[in-house]
């Protein structure tokens, strides 16, 4: 099930990670925090559209079947995040 996030929320979210870097040792920030920031919400932006397009097939296999599977019932739930984990490591993402 996607997840959605507003623009703000994202923009939040990019605030906190690029913060928690100034915690890290190891981890030193090049260019300016305003690059950075508009990077880190390019890259959460990219990860939930593509997330969204994954729901998407998901949905859609799931439909084909030849019996009904009732979405919120246990076997749709664990159907969904089977198939979700299969098309993940399709795209090697997971």
């Amino acid at each position: 099930m996607a997840l959605l996030l507003s623009d703000e929320k994202q923009m939040h979210l990019s605030h906190v990670i690029v913060g928690s870097f100034k915690n890290i040792s190891q981890a030193q920030l090049v260019g300016d925090q305003a690059q950075a920031l508009r990077e880190v919400k390019k890259v959460i932006a990219e990860h939930m559209k593509v997330e969204a397009e994954l729901d998407q097939r998901v949905r859609r296999r799931l439909e084909s079947y030849s019996r009904a599977i009732p979405e919120g019932s246990q076997e749709w739930d664990v159907l969904y995040h089977k198939t979700f984990e299969e098309e993940l490591r399709k795209r090697k993402l997971g």
